[in-house]
């Protein structure tokens, strides 16, 4: 479970004023990747976060009420599917991370990172391996990122009805890809990502 170990090791150095960020959304056939930044009051107790991948649904959307409420400060950043195909999305996941620290109205000294690779900040930056399940800071993150990328995810099946994008969130599954071969491809979807739907088309015919 994560603690306030990491943040408490630097706090001495860049004060409390230190974010989480986390990304969700890398994996999809279609829609944003989202990126959140976090800063939690010192040892804030928010029973039961962790990293959002080991938590269902509705426990992720009562925690996001929870880190909305009792944070320093909160920032939200997108990369869009166009952005992901013109950048790749690695990179594009790196400009959502920029845009959610200059979307924070407290801006934090000391940034902590989920994963081995840094986003280029402006600010000191740490990387953390497995940081969800590490630091509360970016498993907060991660919940905040999760949370807000479902929501919007949730309001693009309503107007792609087709895909059923509420199901599988625009994780290529076998349902997804059948989804495509029948419909198409609508402007949400990631064209770097769809490489292998023509191999899926021959499958289907074959």
């Amino acid at each position: 479970m994560p603690d306030y170990e990491i943040e408490n090791s630097f706090r001495r150095q860049f004060s409390d004023l230190i974010c989480g960020v986390d990304e969700a959304g890398r994996g999809p056939l279609c829609g944003p990747v989202c990126a959140a930044a976090v800063i939690l009051p010192p040892d804030a107790e928010i029973e039961g976060l962790n990293d959002s991948k080991k938590l269902s649904e509705s426990r992720r959307e009562q925690l996001y009420d929870v880190i909305m409420h009792t944070a320093v400060s909160v920032g939200v950043g997108w990369a869009s599917p166009e952005q992901i195909d013109k950048l790749n999305i690695l990179n594009a996941t790196f400009s959502a991370m920029r845009s959610a620290i200059d979307s924070m109205p407290v801006k934090p000294a000391l940034a902590l990172i989920d994963g081995n690779r840094a986003p280029g900040l402006q600010i000191p930056t740490k990387c953390i391996v497995k940081g969800d399940s590490l630091s509360m800071s970016i498993a907060a993150a991660s919940v905040i990122a999760k949370v807000s990328r479902d929501r919007l995810m949730q309001d693009l099946a309503r107007q792609y009805p087709q895909y059923n994008l509420q199901k599988h969130k625009g994780y290529p599954t076998r349902e997804h890809y059948e989804l495509l071969l029948k419909y198409g491809v609508a402007p949400i979807y990631r064209r770097s990502f769809l490489k292998n739907l023509e191999e899926k088309r021959r499958q289907s015919e074959g």
